[in-house]
């Protein structure tokens, strides 16, 4: 099984850049993960934010790969904590089927996007920046992962 984090937004910063790295390195062993950037749509003055969302969710579409699961995170999803995730995670693993995580651009995912998602998941109430949603979704992975392993990483 892989995952692909698909995230709609630009070249993220250094930092986030190389956080994602290193749970992408760990990850590499028990949950290959690839990022997908999607470029964003087009706002500001005069333009209409619902286009934005719209062009956002095809490019996110396109970017699926074939018969993904397909989790979007989404302020509304079901919140988990780190053992429910490492649960919901086993459980994907029986379906023999590639992840896809879909984080959308700042009004949140189409509603194309949110009717192809298999199941939607939320970070929690804080509204988070983007380029740090990245970089949890791949650490609250590789920490299920590792419980899942019974490695040494989760000791909560």
């Amino acid at each position: 099984m892989k995952a692909r984090l698909i995230a709609t937004g630009e070249k993220a910063p250094g930092w986030v850049a190389e956080g994602f790295a290193e749970y992408q390195k760990r990850l590499s062993h028990w949950l290959p993960i690839e990022l997908i950037e999607v470029q964003p749509g087009l706002r500001g003055k005069g333009r209409d934010p619902q286009r934005a969302i719209e062009d956002e969710g095809k490019r996110v579409l396109s970017a699926l790969p074939k018969d993904p699961l397909v989790v979007a995170l989404e302020v509304t999803g079901k919140q988990l904590s780190s053992e429910q995730l490492s649960r919901r995670l086993e459980h994907w693993r029986t379906q023999g089927r590639d992840l896809a995580f879909l984080i959308g651009g700042p009004e949140g995912h189409s509603p194309e996007v949110l009717a192809r998602a298999d199941e939607t998941w939320s970070l929690g109430p804080l509204t988070l920046p983007h380029m740090l949603a990245r970089l949890l979704v791949a650490e609250q992975l590789y920490r299920a992962c590792a419980m899942l392993a019974n490695h040494p990483y989760h000791r909560a």
